[in-house]
């Protein structure tokens, strides 16, 4: 059994200071991990729904295929399950996991989150310490040991939404010139999906549409035990090239 409430892990970085908690819930008795940002909460290991959903809905449309090789950028903002996720996913041949903050890739290597060991074992796996939004607009890949390199899917789980942005580097990559970069990381027929703390964005989902080929908004409803009643995330899920429509998934 853990103290009530212990910080684990506190740095500055140059989006502001990172902070990694745990925490004893007292109704259940369980450990939760929270991660923030200066004063802002990113993570909680009670709401880890929408991150889950991020990798199946995302992943859904390939289910047929043995071969994907899938992008993550982002650690699920810090804690691994999206991630995680996507290697439980039997088609999935290789994933490497993008993220600006390297003190959260240590995290994970140093056992500080409860998936670490599980994704620092997994041979798919490939940890990288990097800028996902500047790797995209540069134009030289997501994989640094091999320049140009394709995915069946990219997941992204970063900014709080498309509108709502950690950093405001990040906002170009969510209108049409940044979307359409990003598209070209994808083999045809592949899909980029999108974690979103906001209520779907029509205006979005037509910038999605158009820069792909087919585009939709998933609604993940999941109990919040803090606030009582649901919460919801939302995930967009768009294809490429001529890959049909997205089947639905309920989650």
């Amino acid at each position: 059994m853990t103290t009530r409430f212990e910080e684990l892990d506190w740095k500055p970085t140059p989006i502001g200071d990172i902070s990694l908690r745990r925490r004893r819930d007292p109704l259940s008795g369980d450990d939760v991990y929270e991660v923030k940002l200066g004063d802002e909460f990113l993570m909680s290991s009670l709401f880890t729904e929408g991150e889950i959903a991020l990798a199946r809905l995302g992943l859904a449309p390939l289910a047929h295929r043995t071969d994907l090789d899938v992008a993550v950028g982002g650690l699920g903002l810090g804690l691994g399950y999206t991630a995680h996720a996507a290697l439980e996913e039997l088609g999935v041949r290789s994933l490497i996991v993008v993220d600006t903050l390297g003190e959260v890739i240590d995290w994970h290597r140093r056992g500080l989150v409860p998936l670490g060991a599980a994704l620092g074992s997994d041979d798919r796996c490939r940890l990288l310490h990097g800028d996902f939004f500047a790797m995209v607009r540069e134009g030289h890949g997501l994989d640094p040991q091999a320049p140009g390199r394709l995915f069946h899917a990219i997941l992204l789980d970063v900014d709080h939404s498309p509108r709502h942005v950690l950093h405001p580097s990040h906002s170009t990559l969510y209108q049409p010139e940044g979307l359409s970069a990003l598209s070209r990381h994808l083999h045809p027929g592949g899909v980029f999906a999108l974690w979103s703390n906001d209520p779907p964005d029509d205006d979005f989902v037509s910038l999605l549409t158009d820069a792909f080929q087919h585009a939709t908004a998933h609604v993940v409803e999941f109990p919040n035990p803090l606030r009582g009643g649901t919460s919801t995330n939302t995930i967009y899920v768009a294809m490429a090239g001529s890959a049909g429509s997205t089947p639905e998934l309920k989650v």
